[in-house]
């Protein structure tokens, strides 16, 4: 078979050029996230990049949206970030870690972050990372996404998420083992 993909993280030839054909329509439509930078370029290293590519498949059919939002000079590298205006819906209703979700004796969640992140091969973003996709337009006015935590503050059991409110974005703190059918997360994968 032509098409069989013989990684569980590749993509058939169908699902890459589905992909592909998805990511330059977005990429058109938002051209104010990534000023000076051409699509051309932007694919042929996609191209070259499989595994990169089925972690941006795992970002769209989760609901992310991934689109670039700029490029790493010293790593040669695009970088894509979830876009979609709500925090993902395939991502929600998550706690923060493997540690939280065990901790948790009822109603657990059925996964974490840190693991779904990882399973994707994408990294959660921090909050500065946040604070910079939010210049580029305002997402998450009726959801959150939890953010990077600093070893000190998920040590003490807490972990930090935002949101963007009243045209400011805003960091807060909760229990890491909490979940809301609102919250998720945004990651970013370089290419």
């Amino acid at each position: 078979m032509k098409n069989k993909v013989s990684n569980k993280n590749e993509l058939s030839l169908e699902q890459s050029e589905e992909l592909l054909r998805v990511l330059k329509e977005r990429f058109e439509k938002n051209m104010h996230r990534h000023e000076g930078i051409k699509w051309a370029e932007v694919q042929a290293k996609l191209e070259d990049n499989t595994e990169k590519m089925w972690s941006l498949n795992e970002m769209e059919i989760t609901g992310g949206e991934p689109d670039v939002v700029g490029f790493d000079n010293e790593k040669g590298e695009y970088m894509f970030c979830d876009c979609s205006a709500e925090s993902p819906k395939g991502r929600r209703s998550v706690c923060y870690d493997r540690e939280a979700l065990e901790s948790r004796k009822k109603y657990k969640p059925e996964n974490n972050v840190i693991d779904m992140a990882a399973s994707m091969g994408i990294e959660l973003l921090s909050e500065e990372q946040y604070r910079a996709l939010q210049q580029l337009e305002n997402f998450e006015k009726k959801t959150s996404s939890w953010v990077q935590t600093p070893n000190d503050i998920r040590k003490l059991g807490g972990a930090l998420f935002c949101d963007y409110r009243f045209g400011h974005v805003f960091l807060y703190h909760n229990g890491a083992d909490s979940y809301y059918g609102s919250r998720g997360f945004r990651g970013s994968l370089l290419v």
